[in-house]
């Protein structure tokens, strides 16, 4: 909002009535200790040490900058639920502490230091004045003493961030984009910030045995969270936005088990199933169609399982959905099958992507052969299959985004390494190049899995991924 006076009469202002002096002064008496209870280190913080000495290692006296980024504004002064960065969350383990985590040079290493707010004080009138960090509007937030015993790391108030940034030059790398305080704080340095942004996501590529744990919490309740969609499936078929009602069912998982869903969930009925990143959710669930459920719970420490079941609406695969789901998961048996440390990450899109183009040869849908077909110069079978099998998978469902292509997609495979592989088959509800019955036609099946030297593990192997088993197992929560 503009400083201007004379523009101050076209803005309402806050709806709440001013706070008088004697209100004031009151407000400032006659409160109880509240500590927080059993206050000791979160879990992460027997893991968060070595990530930040992997971090100090590599870019020796200089300093570094990791914000936990603000508050997204959704409307007036109103915002969107506060998710810490994640570059921040894995190096500190807060996952709701808005903050800026600064590696200090200190000849022999690095001082990591945690500036955070302190608590809110009645004394001055913050906790009840102050709409956005006020304990009384926002909740009690850890004393600077508290968050130190937290997150097991020295801290320092986030007021003093620009007085500890305006020093003596120093050599600074910052991950941009994140918190406009600190970009404007620090010139910008694009070759190495960009470096250092993609080494904090190339340091998430393997992941520690908690994080494993993380992830396969993640994974037990999405797997919750799909039963709690077979129970409301047959109850809302031929209603109104029957979509809506499949999303609330996990969304309220996720809530309940987490904290909250990892991405918008995909809820496609039909021909919604054909596009990719359906999120609109306001379609009818149709009796013999499909319904095509992408979902993920992320746990409170941020990390998400990302699964994907093609289901039949009335119980049952008909014939044809039956043989294109099969089709689709011979991809994905293929794909995984090449999974293993040291396979190149790639392999396991091709070997799911000549399944498929192999298959759709066989239909008559693609009229040329199968080297013509998998031609990189090519790739016309793409127009039923468009995009990439599978991704990394952690603290962000597309994790380790910002990773140098020759550490992450051209790169190879090691133990630790937690991905998805998810082929699938979108006939379009308009392609003239296919029969009328195979239009509007859309299935994909998706499993999250750990590399080990000599395969992999099926981390979401309690959902069931063969047509006779997705059947007997909607049967059985469908009551």
């Amino acid at each position: 909002m503009s400083s201007d006076p004379n523009l101050s009469k076209f803005a309402t202002g806050s709806h709440d009535l001013p706070i008088t002096d004697a209100l004031a002064a009151f407000m400032a008496t006659q409160w109880a200790p509240t500590p927080l209870p059993d206050l000791g280190p979160i879990p992460a913080a027997a893991w968060t040490p070595r990530r930040r000495a992997a971090v100090s290692y590599r870019f020796p006296g200089e300093r570094l900058i990791v914000p936990a980024g603000v508050e997204r504004l959704r409307s007036n002064d109103t915002f969107y639920r506060y998710r810490a960065h994640s570059a921040f969350a894995h190096l500190t383990g807060g996952q709701a502490l808005e903050g800026v985590l600064v590696f200090e040079p200190n000849g022999s290493g690095h001082d990591a230091i945690l500036f955070a707010h302190d608590r809110s004080s009645r004394d001055n009138g913050e906790a009840f004045r102050d709409r956005r960090l006020g304990e009384m509007w926002e909740g009690r937030r850890p004393s600077l003493s508290e968050t130190g015993e937290l997150y097991w790391m020295p801290t320092e108030n986030l007021n003093r961030l620009a007085d500890k940034l305006s020093g003596a030059a120093v050599p600074t790398r910052v991950v941009r984009g994140v918190d406009p305080r600190v970009d404007a704080l620090v010139a910008e340095r694009p070759e190495a910030d960009a470096e250092f942004t993609a080494f904090l996501s190339e340091l998430r590529l393997v992941k520690d045995a908690w994080e494993v744990e993380q992830m396969q919490a993640a994974i037990d309740a999405t797997t919750l969270g799909f039963q709690d969609v077979a129970r409301t499936v047959p109850g809302v078929i031929g209603k109104p936005r029957g979509e809506r009602w499949v999303e609330g069912a996990f969304n309220s998982r996720a809530r309940i088990e987490g904290n909250d869903v990892g991405y918008n969930t995909i809820v496609g009925g039909g021909s919604h199933a054909c596009v990719l990143h359906w999120t609109a959710n306001d379609g009818t669930l149709n009796a013999g169609e499909l319904l095509l459920l992408d979902a993920g719970v992320e746990v409170d420490s941020l990390y998400t399982a990302d699964i994907t079941r093609t289901l039949p609406i009335s119980g049952t695969f008909t014939p044809l959905q039956r043989d294109l789901y099969n089709l689709v998961l011979a991809a994905q048996t293929a794909g995984i099958a090449t999974l293993r440390a040291g396979a190149k990450f790639r392999d396991f899109h091709w070997a799911a992507m000549r399944t498929i183009a192999a298959g759709l040869i066989d239909m008559g849908v693609l009229k040329v052969s199968l080297d013509e077909a998998m031609d990189p110069a090519v790739g016309v079978y793409r127009r039923y299959t468009l995009c990439g099998s599978g991704h990394m998978l952690g603290i962000d469902v597309h994790d380790c985004a910002k990773a140098r292509a020759q550490e992450y997609v051209d790169g190879t495979l090691s133990a630790g390494n937690i991905l998805t592989v998810e082929p699938g088959l979108y006939l379009q509800p308009d392609d003239l190049t296919l029969p009328a019955e195979l239009r509007g036609i859309g299935i994909r099946i998706e499993d999250d899995l750990l590399i080990t030297e000599d395969g992999s593990v099926l981390m979401s192997a309690a959902l069931p991924r063969a047509a006779d088993e997705v059947e007997a197992w909607m049967a059985e929560h469908a009551g």
